[in-house]
């Protein structure tokens, strides 16, 4: 129950019991849903208006904004406001504007941030395995697989967003890439996240490319992570099969909470078995899982997870904590523990079965030492 001095000066003689039992078991409102804006930018500096809906009444312009056009963050909304190029009922507008709901509101140009390139970058690669028509690459955690989709005009300089990816690594290393997934992803047949490492397989010319975006379409390769997650799994073996789709509030977020029906929200499917519980009295209770996943979609097993009420740690998008332990014994993880520690898959070219590995880096095994020996 709330405390009576949540109350303001002078009414703390108040109970607040009625105002507790009138809300006991009421579920709190749900926020509006922000109808998403189809925006394209591929018509030039032209001026893109629209109407503000009502269901973006009381939110800031750069807090509608931002929900309402995919992929494009609240920073990049609060630049394009700065530089003058939104106008609300044909006033160039702050971001701290509160919005009633039907006003006019115009974006001179893309509001997108300009198209980002490919280019060779001397940086280490892990390389597991290569020959003539693949390679399988050990992917250190911070790393981008690429960065971004355009062209570059000529004599342009890289655009510093584009630094550092595996793309550009790739570029370096190799004399050939596949070319199926265009100029900015070349070689590239699937993904992981930026702050999750190991094993990714890149294709070095299009039919073994093609073969592989198969093998993944119908699942015939045979996906392995670990996970260490926040909290004691008390089953040994599960099944996780929950769909997953874009959150709508938090659109740099996936979430479970949509039906399979919604648009954009596709079926996933995630084997786990627990390989160890830790109970540390400094640091808290853990539990590393193995897990394989059938599909492939965005933070599959980071949402899995967190649906579960089990974080994995680093993972501070979906609800882990930046810290964890006692308040003079703490400890953190810059990245979120979770690698691709297994791939098993037919060669597309020999059929012979590869079964690649990759052991835990060195800084997940540390933190498993320290929580293993307290």
């Amino acid at each position: 129950m709330p405390s009576k001095n949540m109350l303001p000066k002078g009414q703390r003689r108040r109970t607040v019991k009625p105002e507790y039992r009138a809300t006991r078991g009421v579920e709190p409102t749900a926020p509006p849903v922000i109808p998403v804006l189809e925006i394209e930018d591929d018509a030039g500096e032209r001026v893109r208006a629209f109407t503000a809906p009502s269901e973006a009444a009381g939110l800031r312009l750069d807090q509608y904004l931002s929900q309402a056009i995919p992929d494009i963050s609240r920073a990049r909304v609060q630049l394009l406001i700065e530089h003058g190029q939104v106008r609300v009922s044909g006033q160039v507008a702050k971001a701290k504007l509160k919005l009633q709901g039907g006003e006019p509101i115009e974006i001179d140009g893309a509001p997108h941030p300009p198209p980002l390139h490919a280019f060779p970058e001397d940086i280490p690669l892990d390389i597991l395995y290569e020959d003539d028509h693949l390679a399988v690459i050990d992917k250190p955690a911070g790393m981008m697989v690429h960065a971004g989709a355009g062209v570059a005009a000529p004599g342009e300089e890289p655009d510093e967003r584009n630094h550092g990816t595996l793309v550009n690594a790739l570029l370096h290393h190799f004399n050939k890439l596949s070319h199926v997934g265009g100029d900015l992803r070349p070689g590239i047949v699937h993904r992981l996240d930026k702050q999750t490492s190991g094993i990714i397989v890149v294709a070095k010319e299009d039919s073994t490319h093609r073969k592989l975006s198969e093998m993944f379409a119908s699942r015939e390769l045979e996906k392995t992570y670990l996970a260490l997650v926040h909290g004691t799994i008390a089953r040994d073996t599960f099944i996780v099969n929950l769909p997953i789709g874009r959150d709508l509030v938090r659109r740099t977020r996936m979430t479970t909470r949509r039906s399979l029906e919604s648009e954009g929200v596709r079926s996933a499917l995630s084997h786990m078995q627990v390989l160890e519980r830790i109970r540390s009295a400094r640091y808290g209770q853990f539990t590393l899982v193995e897990v394989r996943i059938e599909t492939g979609r965005t933070h599959q097993i980071r949402v899995h997870l967190q649906a579960l009420g089990h974080p994995v740690v680093g993972d501070t998008l979906y609800g882990a904590p930046h810290q964890f332990g006692r308040p003079q014994e703490t400890l953190s993880l810059d990245r979120n523990f979770l690698h691709a520690a297994r791939l098993v898959f037919q060669h597309p070219r020999t059929r012979k079965t590869m079964t690649m590995e990759s052991p835990l880096p060195s800084e997940l095994v540390n933190l498993l030492a320290a929580l293993r020996a307290d």
